[in-house]
């Protein structure tokens, strides 16, 4: 039977201090990602629905060629997937986890 701990009225586990290299890995490159000014508006605008790359690219004022980029990085970290329609990519948000990291992030940059 594992231990828990209360904090902040959260149950957690007693061992998430314990972080194995993969864990952490995938914490560092995820904190990467957010790190980035360009990945924090895509995530963004993907953070309601799902765009197209022109979309994106048109929207956020930038080349077809940088959009694709992030993208690919951020679906390598699993942060957003597409689906294909035609030769159209469409991509959206896959982890609700970052994007309320990230809503969390924007709220307390613009909190007075």
């Amino acid at each position: 039977m594992t231990q828990e701990k209360v904090m902040n009225g959260i149950v957690q586990p007693a061992h998430t201090n314990d972080l194995d290299e993969e864990t952490l890995f995938v914490v560092s490159q995820t904190f990467k990602a957010l790190s980035d000014p360009t990945r924090i508006r895509i995530l963004n605008f993907l953070c309601s629905e799902e765009h197209s790359v022109n979309e994106i690219a048109e929207k956020l004022n930038l080349s077809q060629s940088s959009v694709s980029h992030q993208l690919r990085f951020l679906k390598n970290l699993r942060l957003v997937k597409f689906r294909r329609e035609g030769t159209t990519l469409y991509y959206s948000n896959d982890d609700d986890h970052i994007m309320n990291l990230l809503q969390q992030a924007i709220d307390h940059a613009t909190h007075y």
